[in-house]
């Protein structure tokens, strides 16, 4: 089990993977396809998405849904009515939390009045955008399919359509100077009305286009240093705005704007995932149990025509350690830590040898209830939790 709040029904995120998009951009390594106007066939996704909530419900039995995400792919490629259909059949299946966040990712390409307003409509609160630069050049880079013009007009729509808005940006491309991308941050910041942004350094993931093009020597990923000063630049750029960084890449203007389905992977609570390779976390009988649902469409349409859920049924239930080990690489990512209670299996405490020497080195702090990550050490996270984790 996991660290959830006590008292009353245990708590539940629900991720809803939509794998559709215009373009397929050469950094992403997502399960993804092209859109190409599959419209029977997305309809056919949408009603399987319905009837593998109903079958994760039938699993979990009674809990409470604090979050719903619909992610991608392109969700905001979807119709505004599949939207509201898989929003009232997850309202249906279990108890709504009083505060349930609805999140949705959204490309500039597709912000039409009318489309948004539907989404809106549909019950969709906080619009997640993917804005990524401010400048064409670097979009053209990154195969945006969208210009800086769009991106900063679909900004504004968004702002004044939705309830909460947050924005993605990308950092670290080849060429980036500090003092340009904080010009980034500051003009998104104060420009553009977010009360979250979303700041990620590009990695180069084998597999993608951009993967093949560094192994031709097409351009290089900038190095450790400049990655650091950059991300110092986000740090002391958002702070002086208002924003606090909760988590390594995530800002948010107050704790009321923090994006209550990411801390639900964060703090360890359990999630669903519904849709083509949508992975999820489930808390049953035989214990903690890893979902992973088939990644192609036909294969996830098939599987929950014969099973009902689009991961067949079979999960992997983790060890005590493997979930603690996710409970530390997720917690460390936050200010917020990873409660000692959740690293039993791992045998570590403040006193632990490991824990005091990554302390006196300034990388993580022990306190009394949690371990926590320093400044300093989430700019070498991987090596701290390598420590950790021997």
């Amino acid at each position: 089990m996991t660290d959830a709040p006590p008292g009353g029904l245990r708590p539940l995120a629900l991720y809803v993977h939509w794998p559709y998009c215009a373009r397929v951009c050469p950094y992403c390594d997502f399960n993804v396809v092209r859109d190409r106007g599959r419209r029977q066939e997305q309809a056919q996704l949408a009603s399987a998405i319905v009837a593998d909530i109903a079958a994760h419900a039938r699993l979990t039995g009674p809990m409470r849904l604090t979050s719903i995400f619909f992610g991608g792919g392109t969700p905001s490629l979807m119709a505004p009515v599949w939207a509201a259909e898989i929003i009232a059949a997850a309202r249906a299946a279990w108890t709504s939390d009083e505060a349930l966040e609805i999140s949705l990712e959204a490309n500039p390409t597709d912000a039409e009045a009318g489309r948004f307003a539907g989404l809106r409509a549909a019950g969709v609160q906080r619009l997640s955008l993917g804005v990524q630069a401010l400048d064409d050049a670097s979009l053209s880079f990154l195969g945006r399919n969208h210009g800086a013009d769009e991106a900063i007009r679909a900004a504004r729509l968004a702002a004044a359509l939705f309830p909460r808005l947050s924005l993605d940006l990308i950092y670290a491309l080849p060429g980036q100077t500090p003092e340009a991308w904080t010009e980034t941050l500051a003009r998104a910041a104060d420009e553009l009305g977010p009360e979250h942004l979303s700041a990620y350094q590009l990695t180069i993931e084998p597999g993608t286009a951009f993967h093949r093009a560094v192994g031709r020597g097409r351009f290089t990923p900038v190095d450790a240093e400049l990655a650091a000063q950059l991300y110092e630049a986000t740090q002391a750029v958002l702070e002086r705005r208002g924003f606090d960084a909760y988590e390594v890449s995530n800002h948010a203007r107050g704790a009321g704007a923090r994006s209550r389905h990411n801390l639900a992977y964060w703090r360890g609570w359990a999630y669903a995932g519904v849709g083509p390779g949508a992975h999820g976390r489930l808390d049953l009988d035989g214990g903690r149990t890893a979902t992973a649902a088939a990644p192609g469409i036909a294969d996830y349409l098939a599987a929950v025509e014969r099973t009902g859920l689009g991961w067949g049924g079979a999960g992997e239930v983790l060890t005590s350690q493997a979930v603690a080990e996710e409970r530390l690489m997720m917690g460390l990512r936050t200010e917020e830590g990873a409660p000692w209670s959740a690293l039993a299996a791992l045998s570590l405490t403040p006193s632990h040898p490991r824990v005091q020497a990554l302390a006196e080195a300034g990388l993580v702090a022990p306190g009394a209830e949690a371990l926590r990550a320093t400044r300093a050490g989430r700019l070498v996270l991987n090596a701290v939790l390598e420590r950790l984790m021997v």
